[in-house]
């Protein structure tokens, strides 16, 4: 039988003393925590692990003995820990023996009390203080194995190494003894030393809780506000859900109240949600504040407003310069010309009217981009939502231009589809929502011909300024999607866990892998553990926040048979709305 004993790494310094830890049966593994030092009262042990027991409930005993190179009288003091191994009951009695000529060699005897069979025991050191920080991630993908290295031996992340590393993450009460206590009880362990502390770290603990307390009433209040019956009246609501500015907003204020919660994180995924947020905020904050500072100085807004103006009305001199071309003869084309010059001088006259409203709020441009520059402290986020409604108040004329088109082209789309089922003897069924034969008199069939005909020659005309400004449309969607791409990133970006990943990384463990750490003819094997990192794609994908950007996920089929049959696309729209 192969017994696996795993023994932490800075237990070879420890003084001569009884070894606990758990026995786990079913994989054949010990599990050492500590060293209790000579000399102890049997019968204090028994009482402070009953304790453990009852605190952490894992099934905590004495392992077996401990005999350290440095030890006085040797001898004798092997035979005193061996004999207490019918004090301290267990199946197997592990001796660990330390060879005074090379510490990191160990001697080990196995005392079987049921019967008696020579085992293999492996010897697998492993560093207390990270597998007790660590978080195993269960994966159904095996590790790669490292070539690169000689004696290296990957394994699967199975429940075993969960075990292992609940044993050590469990008994957190155990290690908080360390040489500076007075208690009757000496201890080798990973904070043996003393346990770790920061003055700055427990101080903003302290600050924390009235900060948070203050914070969550001052956000509770924003938000009475912003749920008040008068500013969720229709035309508001509406407004407020349209803008991107808005929502954002709206999702940073439930990032903060999650943040500001006085609910203590229950297991590690509402810990790193948290903590993701917080730093998400941060960040988001302080690139903020770095792009006011750029943009405040030298008088980069001045620059901007004299810059946004003329950059207006070039758009709109481009516009009417392609109405122009559409009322004429576009690449050889010919129009219907009664329609083209309708449609012609009805978009020529929105664009006059957008030209006139831009030249109206000229003076306050600088102004108004002076105040909202200023809102970028509330972080980048909200300063690139700001800059999407901008796009989308400075291309309104193309919107509309392209829901009149579009409309326009849907009825035409829609009136020959209907008189073509009518030359065809059918009819679309409303009750049934299905395609029903009929019956049509002369009459009927005489009017349909003629309705048919009329929208038939008109299509060309109509769907071509469709086709025209559907892709201006386009061009400002795929603007502000890679703006909203952008606010998105930023907002599920978990960069708590990347920073874990590039300080500590063996916190957030994908498993683990041994190398050979000594190999010596009739001693046992000792393998080192060592802790394989999540890789940052798997860190992204598992930590991942929730943004409010839920955009419908149309395939590619779907919005090209949109575009054909001229339905609006919406890709600000929700997936829980509906289009009115």
């Amino acid at each position: 039988m192969v017994i696996k004993v795993f023994f932490p790494s800075c237990c070879p310094e420890a003084e001569s003393g009884l070894l606990i830890g758990r026995w786990i049966p079913e994989q054949n593994a010990a599990v050492v925590l500590a060293v209790i030092h000579y000399p102890f009262i049997p019968g204090q042990v028994k009482q402070y692990l009953e304790q453990i027991r009852d605190v952490t409930t894992v099934n905590v005993s004495v392992l077996g003995s401990w005999s350290s190179h440095n030890s006085q009288a040797k001898a004798d003091l092997s035979q005193f820990l061996e004999d207490l191994s019918s004090i301290f009951p267990h199946n197997l009695w592990f001796q660990l023996t330390q060879e005074k000529e090379n510490k990191s060699v160990f001697n080990c005897q196995v005392v079987q009390h049921d019967h008696k069979n020579k085992d293999i025991v492996i010897l697998i050191h492993y560093d207390q203080r990270k597998v007790m920080l660590s978080k195993l991630h269960g994966l159904d993908a095996k590790i790669p194995e490292d070539n690169r290295n000689a004696g290296v031996e990957s394994e699967a992340v199975t429940s075993d190494f969960a075990t292992i590393f609940d044993t050590v993450a469990k008994c957190e009460l155990l290690f908080m003894i360390d040489k500076y206590d007075e208690t009757p009880i000496k201890f080798t362990h990973w904070q043996s030393e003393g346990r770790e502390a920061s003055v700055i770290v427990e101080l903003v603990k302290q600050a924390s809780v009235p900060m948070c307390v203050v914070l969550l009433f001052l956000l509770s209040f924003v938000s009475s506000i912003c749920k008040s019956r008068v500013l969720n009246m229709w035309p508001l609501r509406f407004l407020w859900s349209k803008l991107s500015t808005c929502v954002q907003l709206a999702h940073r204020l439930d990032h903060l109240q999650t943040i500001a919660s006085a609910t203590k994180a229950q297991n590690h995924s509402e810990f790193m949600r948290k903590a993701n947020l917080f730093v998400s905020f941060l960040i988001d904050v302080a690139l903020g504040l770095l792009l006011i500072s750029w943009l405040y100085q030298k008088n980069r807004i001045g620059q901007l407003a004299e810059a946004l103006i003329p950059v207006a009305d070039r758009i709109a001199k481009e516009l009417q310069e392609l109405l122009e071309w559409l009322m004429g003869a576009p690449a050889g084309l010919k129009m219907n010309k009664a329609l083209d010059e309708v449609l012609g001088r009805f978009f020529l006259y929105h664009i006059h009217l957008w030209i006139s409203y831009i030249h109206l709020m000229s003076p306050f441009i600088e102004m108004i981009l002076w105040y909202v520059g200023l809102s970028a402290c509330l972080g980048l986020t909200v300063a690139l939502s700001i800059v999407s409604d901008i796009i989308a108040l400075l291309t309104f004329h193309i919107y509309c231009f392209y829901v009149y088109g579009a409309r326009l082209y849907c009825l035409k789309i829609y009136g020959l589809s209907s008189l073509w089922r009518l030359f065809r003897g059918k009819k679309w069924n409303v009750l049934r929502q299905r395609v029903d034969s009929c019956s049509y008199d002369l009459d009927q069939l005489f009017i349909g011909t003629l309705l048919f005909t009329i929208l038939l020659f008109l299509l060309p005309t109509t769907a071509l300024y469709y086709l025209v400004f559907t892709l201006l449309r386009l061009v400002v969607i795929i603007v502000q999607g890679l703006i909203h791409f952008l606010v998105d990133f930023i907002n599920s970006l978990p960069l708590y866990a990347l920073g874990l990943r590039l300080c500590r990384p063996y916190i957030l463990a994908a498993g683990v892998k041994f190398q050979v750490f000594q190999k010596v003819a009739g001693k046992p094997l000792h393998l080192l553990m060592q802790i394989n990192p999540l890789t940052c794609g798997m860190i992204i994908r598992h930590y991942r926040l929730p943004t409010y950007s839920c955009y419908p996920k149309d395939s590619w089929t779907a919005l090209c048979k949109k575009l054909f049959i001229g339905e609006l696309i919406y890709p600000w729209k929700r997936k829980t709305e509906k289009l009115d």
